[in-house]
């Protein structure tokens, strides 16, 4: 209870850093009646202070679906795979979301429609994942995963592939943009309800299967004998990871290394057990990345950075740090 305490407060934490930061500075009694306003509407009319806390919410709002649902489905694929370094764009999911959105982008720029044309490319990508590497996903061999592993690496070579084709051949008008998204960007990025309602589903099978998990990563020679449903598990696992993962880089673009690094401080911090690690992971992935994003749109206002490049400047040190500190635990 303590650590959901403690993760809770930073979520509201970093909600109060994301309203109060930007380029634009707004006093004390003015956020008190725009808050009153955006709560109640029982303050006076809305005005540009309330303007931008709405903005400014919903944005971090959305930063924190995303994040959350990277860290969720890092954690998954780390089970799956049983491979600590996996992360959700391992299998290619995310080259697929680049194809679709990058396409899009060379014939239009309507938000709704890169949305839809990134989601649909990495569901593509999913479901020959699934069809070529099923014999792994329905095994009940837990170490039978190196099949589904190298086809993911294939794919997701074959993806990049054609983005960089497409790079190459894109107008120097669509340039930006399309790079934009790959670093990942939250810039123009729309509130929706369908990945809130993914994230609530995913973590509703994770607190489901916890115990599951916890036995495969355990005793994973013997998970078969000692009642888990190991073929079903692990279908299940991939399924919930890619689709967290095509929700997230349909609306956030490929956002490095929040999968990777916040399941390992969570489990570093927390422990192994993955009833209170999948939760966490999903609430310090959503607060890091609304943190990072605020640093985004923050750092050097009026411009806005990448917020792919602020997870990977903070990410790798942070990664780094980790490594050093496991290393030294296990010396000892």
């Amino acid at each position: 209870m303590r650590i959901f305490l403690l993760l809770g407060t930073l979520c509201l934490g970093s909600f109060v850093l994301a309203a109060l930061c930007g380029s634009v500075l707004i006093s004390a009694n003015e956020w008190r009646a725009a808050l009153r306003y955006w709560f109640d509407m029982s303050g006076a009319v809305s005005d540009m202070s309330t303007t931008l806390l709405s903005l400014r919410l919903t944005r971090a709002g959305l930063a924190f679906v995303i994040g959350a649902s990277l860290a969720l489905a890092g954690v998954m694929m780390q089970a799956l795979l049983r491979n600590p370094l996996a992360d959700p764009y391992i299998l290619g999911i995310s080259g697929g979301a680049a194809v679709g959105a990058l396409g899009m982008m060379l014939v239009t720029s309507v938000v709704w429609l890169i949305d839809s044309a990134a989601f649909l490319g990495a569901a593509g990508v999913s479901l020959v994942l699934y069809v070529l590497a099923r014999r792994d996903l329905q095994s009940g061999v837990t170490g039978g995963s190196s099949s589904l592993l190298l086809t993911g690496v294939i794919l997701s070579s074959g993806c990049m592939a054609l983005v960089t084709l497409m790079l190459a051949l894109a107008p120097e008008g669509r340039l930006r943009g399309m790079v934009f998204w790959m670093i990942g960007d939250l810039g123009g990025s729309e509130w929706r309800v369908f990945p809130c309602l993914i994230l609530g589903l995913a973590l509703l099978y994770a607190v489901r299967v916890a115990r599951s998990v916890n036995v495969l990563a355990l005793h994973a020679e013997n998970a078969v004998t000692l009642g888990v449903p190991v073929a079903a598990l692990r279908q299940g696992l991939f399924a919930c990871a890619a689709v967290l993962t095509a929700t997230a880089v349909s609306n956030g673009g490929s956002i490095g290394f929040v999968g990777l690094i916040v399941p390992h401080a969570c489990r570093f911090a927390f422990g192994p057990d993955h009833r209170i690690l999948m939760p966490a992971a999903a609430l310090a992935g959503g607060s890091f990345l609304v943190i990072t994003d605020t640093l985004a749109r923050s750092v050097a206002a009026p411009l806005q950075l990448p917020v792919g490049v602020v997870t990977a400047l903070i990410g790798v040190p942070i990664f780094l740090i980790q490594l050093h500190q496991v290393g030294r635990i296990k010396k000892n």
